[in-house]
């Protein structure tokens, strides 16, 4: 027969071991979504970087990070603050926003990131150009999300077409 204080030992090295697998499952899991979002933000900070043709070490000074910095974060190894991507944004002459997106600070406005992404990158364009464009853009792709959220009103009845006039007047009578 098991004395009961060996018994609580028993239990509470079980629920200890239980407690720290799950622990490690736990920051397992959190780490592959910071990194995803982390790679996610580095991925797109490079494809607009590489748009606008500007080297690495000419965007990390116009950002006022350091290019080693930059570099991590592009790659996904570090995960950047608001402040941080700010910097990065006006460094590329985007707006923060986009990158509050990408980095899931920010939910997504509405349209297709593609879209916005090919407005930014087009050259022909100046900055106001397409900030105009953008917000004509979100615009109608809310408008368009909203209308199709929106359930189908019923159309107003309408007066049936008249055939004949009620009181001729002396050309029709003719």
């Amino acid at each position: 027969m098991q004395k009961t204080t060996e018994f609580v030992r028993e239990q509470v090295s079980t629920v200890r071991e239980t407690v720290a697998t799950a622990a490690a499952t736990a920051a397992a899991e959190a780490s592959t979504v910071s990194g995803t979002v982390s790679s996610h933000v580095g991925d797109f900070i490079r494809s607009q970087r590489s748009a606008a043709q500007v080297s690495l070490r000419e965007l990390a000074r116009n950002a006022g990070v350091s290019n080693p910095y930059l570099s991590q974060v592009e790659r996904g190894l570090r995960k950047p603050s608001a402040e941080i991507l700010a910097s990065i944004a006006r460094g590329l002459k985007i707006s923060a926003e986009t990158l509050y997106e990408q980095a899931g600070i920010l939910d997504r406005r509405s349209g297709n990131a593609g879209t916005v992404a090919a407005i930014r990158a087009d050259e022909a364009l100046s900055e106001r150009h397409k900030a105009v464009l953008l917000e004509l853009y979100e615009t109608y792709a809310r408008e368009h999300a909203r209308d199709l959220q929106a359930p189908a009103a019923s159309p107003a009845p309408q007066a049936p077409p008249r055939t004949s006039p009620q009181n001729p007047s002396e050309e029709e009578l003719s």
